[in-house]
């Protein structure tokens, strides 16, 4: 099999696409073999991925060349994938500074290397959408030549699911262990229920930081979907560019992809925003949530303030969507990339995995021996974090095993 000059082949019955523009792909056939998914994502919707390219967020022009790979049997899409050609290592959350790094010191490039990942989006989930497992593996196949075709000097897969790890493994490609923290449900009536799980200590400092906003004045709205004003997202996005500003650094995602978001997926953002005020008239922050209603799971996404407010970080972040969350019966929360502080807060380490493959053989077995190595470590790592569990002692037990 190989990818041929316009970016089509055929294999055996099977035709294989490369598209430099999403909007190339079928809608309604991408979202419903995204639904056949083990682990489908309200990220992995073509709405999401489209809207990335169309508001010039995630385009050649910001180091993110689209390679959206499709496999077609008899006119029906049987498989297909979101890939980028990058020639850096922003916006992914799994980290190849260093490898990058010895390229460079080696007289290689590293860039630019092939990328299956949503940018910007540390969600685990099914990457490589299939109608079963052998259109799944020659879809693997297909990244792994078209990593060649385009000179890239590596393949990487991010946040997987585990028949994308088969696949990719199968293909040749190393996986790579990491954690994140979550929440899950545990039959909670409500937030002060959930607390009560807690250790002593753990509890009391939540309420205490939550004691000090409310003194600071401070109230919160939550808003869903088509509730969610303009202004509310004017007022978000101000807080979005806030946050960078603080870290001297730019924004990923344009204000036009947020309008994106707002008309063509509305029933997937939940926004908290915090007022202050008599009359809870001033903003002074705002933290927006993504959800998946049919799979009752809900995802931190951003924040921003436009005032510093102790613990509000917390509250908005954290407090308030788990709160959310326990009310409205959805039963993950899953609070974004990296962060041990989370689990004081009530969630736990879940392993995640991503899969590489690097062109060069030299470079390749190094990594391959690193990341024996580092999953090792990380094994050993989750696994102490689950003996500094938040709660009593029979629920960090229920909450290790699940």
């Amino acid at each position: 099999m190989g990818l041929i000059s316009n970016g089509a082949t055929a294999a055996k019955n099977y035709v294989i696409r490369v598209d430099a523009d999403p909007a190339a792909l079928p809608l309604d056939a991408w979202d419903a073999l995204l639904a056949r998914q083990a682990r489908p994502t309200p990220f992995m919707r073509m709405a999401y991925l489209r809207a990335m390219h169309a508001s010039g967020s995630a385009t050649a022009q910001t180091g993110w060349q689209p390679q959206f790979v499709s496999i077609w049997l008899d006119d029906e899409l049987v498989a297909a994938c979101p890939a980028w050609l990058k020639t850096h290592s922003y916006g992914e959350y799994v980290f190849d500074w260093t490898w990058a790094d010895a390229y460079r010191r080696h007289g290689l490039a590293y860039y630019p290397k092939l990328l299956v990942a949503v940018p910007f989006t540390p969600v685990p989930g099914s990457r490589l959408l299939a109608v079963d497992d052998e259109a799944r593996a020659l879809l693997a196949q297909a990244l792994r030549a078209l990593a060649k075709e385009t000179d890239a000097s590596s393949l990487h897969v991010l946040f997987g699911d585990e028949a994308d790890q088969a696949a990719l493994l199968e293909a040749g490609c190393t996986a790579r262990a990491g954690v994140q923290f979550h929440w899950t449900s545990e039959g909670d009536a409500d937030f002060a229920t959930f607390l009560a799980r807690l250790q002593r200590d753990k509890r009391k400092k939540i309420q205490q930081e939550q004691r000090r906003v409310r003194e600071a004045g401070v109230v919160f709205e939550a808003r869903q979907g088509r509730d969610i004003t303009a202004e509310d997202w004017a007022y978000f996005y101000r807080c979005y560019q806030q946050t960078y500003r603080e870290h001297h650094s730019t924004p990923y995602l344009s204000r036009d992809f947020f309008a994106r978001m707002a008309s063509d997926m509305p029933e997937h953002w939940l926004m908290f925003t915090a007022k202050r005020g008599d009359g809870g008239e001033e903003r002074v922050a705002t933290s927006l949530i993504a959800l998946d209603p049919d799979r009752r799971a809900a995802f931190g996404r951003y924040w921003g303030a436009t005032e510093h407010i102790p613990n509000l970080h917390f509250d908005a972040c954290y407090y308030q969507p788990l709160a959310w969350c326990i009310a409205s019966g959805y039963t993950r929360f899953e609070g974004g990339a990296q962060g041990e502080h989370k689990m004081a807060r009530g969630l736990m380490p879940t392993p995640t995995a991503s899969s590489h493959w690097l062109e060069h053989p030299d470079f390749r077995n190094a990594v391959d021996d690193f990341l024996a190595r580092e999953g090792e470590a990380m094994a050993g790592y989750i696994n102490e974090l689950g003996e500094h569990a938040p709660f009593k002692a029979k629920d960090a037990a229920d909450a290790a095993s699940s």
